[in-house]
C-alpha cells in the first residue's frame, strides 16, 4: 500500500474480530461430557473454527460430525468433517451436506448429545429445500431477496418456510429420538435472537407461512410457481408449520449465544479508551439503507465537532462506534462492485467532503464485504486533502454502486481474508 490506514482504526477492528473468535471463546461454553454419543453438526462462516475449538476442548472425547462453511473458510480438523459450500446463494454441495446432517441426526438415541455449531451464513449453507421446492427455485428466491435489499431477518423467515431442516426442525429430529440438544451460537443479526441466526435450526420459530408470503409481496419479489404453491399450501394449513415458542418438543433444547456484536463493539471501544480517546458505542442494531445511514452519521460528526458527543459534553477526540447490518438496494442492471460497508463509507466520505480531522473505517467482521475480496475500507478527510480527492468522483462511484472501485483505486481497502467468525458489520468514525 502507498499509505497506511489510521492504525488505531484498524487495531480496533482487529479487537472486535478477536472478541468473536471461536478458537478463543468456545471452550468456556462446552457442556459436561455426556455419557452417550456426541454428534457435532453445524453451519455458518464460523463453523470450521467452532469445530476446531470443540476438538481442542474435548481432546479425549469420541466425536463424530459434519459442519458446513463458506468456500475458502475451512480449517483442518481431525474428527469433525468440514464441507465448503455456496454463500450467499445456496448450492448442491450445501444441500448434500445438509442431507447428511439430517440423516446423522436421525441416527441419535436416548442419552446422546447433538452439539450444533450455529453462525451467520448458515441459512444458505444449511439449505435443504422442502418437498416440492428444488434447489434452482431456492437459489432464485434467495437472489431475488438479496437484490431487493430485504433485511436478513425477513430473508430468513422465507428460507425457514422453504426448508425441511431450519426453523427448529433440526432440533425436532434429535429430540424425537430422545437426544439432548445444545446449540452454541455466534450471532450475526441485530437482537441476537437464535431464531434469526442461520434461520434457527435448533430454535423455535414465531413466524409463519403467511409471514413469508407477506415479505415476498412487500418487496415485490417474483418467485417460481413451486415456491408460491408451497407457501400457499402452508398458509392454508396443508403443510406442517415450524415449531413455535412453547412447543414442548423443544423444551429441553438450549441455544446459547456465545458471541455478539455488542461484545465486539465493547472490545473495540477499549482500544480507543486505552489510547486516551473517548469511545461512544452508538448501538449494535443499526440497520437501513447504507448510504442513508451514512448521512445520519455525518450529521452526528458535525454535532460532535460543534457541540460534543451525543448526550454528553465530550469534545473531540471521540470515536463513534456502531454495529448492525445495513442493506444496499440495487437497481436492475447495476454493474458496480462493493458491499454495504464500503457503500456506507463512500456515502459518509461524500457527506463529509472537505471536513478536517475525520477518519473512519467500515468492515464486515467475517472478512467479506458483499461478494468482494475485502472486509471493507477506510477513509480520512486529511488523506482526501493530501491526494486531492474529488467530490464529483465520489458521487459518480456512489451513483453506480461502485464503492469498491473508488477505494481500490486509492488503495484504501481493508483486506483480511476469511476471519472464520461473523458478528456483523463494524463501523467507527474518529473525530479529532
Amino acid at each position: 500500500m502507498s499509505a497506511s490506514p489510521p492504525q488505531r482504526l484498524l487495531d480496533s477492528f482487529r479487537a472486535a474480530v478477536a472478541a468473536a473468535d471461536p478458537l478463543r471463546i468456545v471452550g468456556a461454553h462446552m457442556p459436561p461430557r455426556p455419557a452417550g454419543r456426541v454428534l457435532v453438526v453445524g453451519a455458518g462462516k464460523a463453523a470450521a473454527s467452532m469445530a476446531a475449538a470443540v476438538e481442542a476442548a474435548w481432546p479425549q472425547v469420541a466425536l463424530d460430525g459434519l459442519v458446513i462453511t463458506r468456500y475458502g473458510h475451512g480449517l483442518p480438523t481431525a474428527r469433525i468433517r468440514v464441507v465448503e459450500a455456496g454463500h450467499p446463494v445456496p448450492d448442491a454441495a450445501g444441500a448434500q451436506a445438509a442431507q447428511e446432517i439430517l440423516a446423522r441426526t436421525r441416527s441419535l438415541a436416548t442419552g446422546d448429545l447433538l452439539l450444533a455449531l450455529v453462525s451467520g451464513g448458515g441459512s444458505s449453507l444449511l439449505s435443504l429445500p422442502a418437498d416440492g421446492v428444488g434447489m434452482p427455485e431456492l437459489k432464485a428466491v434467495t437472489r431475488e431477496l438479496l437484490r431487493c435489499g430485504a433485511p436478513i431477518q425477513e430473508i430468513n423467515v422465507v428460507r425457514k418456510h422453504l426448508s425441511c431442516i431450519q426453523g427448529g426442525r433440526l432440533a425436532l429430529e434429535a429430540t424425537a429420538r430422545g437426544a439432548t440438544v445444545l446449540a452454541l451460537v455466534v450471532s450475526d443479526v441485530t437482537g441476537d435472537d437464535p431464531a434469526d441466526i442461520a434461520s434457527g435450526p435448533c430454535a423455535p420459530d414465531p413466524s409463519t407461512y403467511a409471514d413469508a408470503q407477506a415479505i415476498l409481496a412487500r418487496h415485490g419479489c417474483a418467485v417460481p410457481p413451486s415456491v408460491a404453491q408451497h407457501l400457499a399450501r402452508g398458509a392454508a394449513g396443508a403443510a406442517e408449520e415450524t415449531p413455535k415458542p412453547g412447543d414442548a418438543r423443544l423444551g429441553g433444547v438450549r441455544n446459547v449465544v456465545i458471541a455478539t456484536a455488542q461484545r465486539s463493539l465493547q472490545a473495540a471501544a477499549a482500544v480507543f479508551e486505552a489510547a486516551g480517546v473517548r469511545a461512544v458505542v452508538l448501538g449494535d442494531t443499526v440497520t437501513g439503507e447504507a448510504r442513508e445511514v451514512a448521512k445520519v452519521y455525518a450529521a452526528l460528526v458535525r454535532q460532535v465537532r460543534q457541540h460534543g458527543a451525543p448526550g454528553t459534553s465530550l469534545a473531540p477526540p471521540v470515536a463513534l462506534i456502531s454495529g448492525g447490518e445495513c442493506t444496499v438496494t440495487l437497481p436492475p442492471g447495476a454493474q458496480g462492485r462493493g458491499g454495504r460497508c464500503s457503500e456506507f463509507l463512500l456515502s459518509l466520505a461524500l457527506e463529509l467532503h472537505g471536513a478536517p480531522g475525520v477518519a473512519a473505517l467500515a468492515a464486515d467482521t467475517d472478512g467479506i464485504d458483499g461478494s468482494e475480496d475485502n472486509a471493507g475500507a477506510w477513509w480520512s478527510s486529511d488523506d482526501d486533502a493530501q491526494t486531492g480527492a474529488d467530490a464529483a468522483a465520489k458521487a459518480a462511484h456512489l451513483a453506480r454502486h461502485d464503492a469498491y472501485g473508488w477505494f481500490a483505486a486509492r488503495e484504501r481497502l481493508v483486506v483480511t481474508g476469511p476471519t472464520r467468525t461473523n458478528v456483523n458489520d463494524y463501523r467507527v468514525i474518529m473525530v479529532r
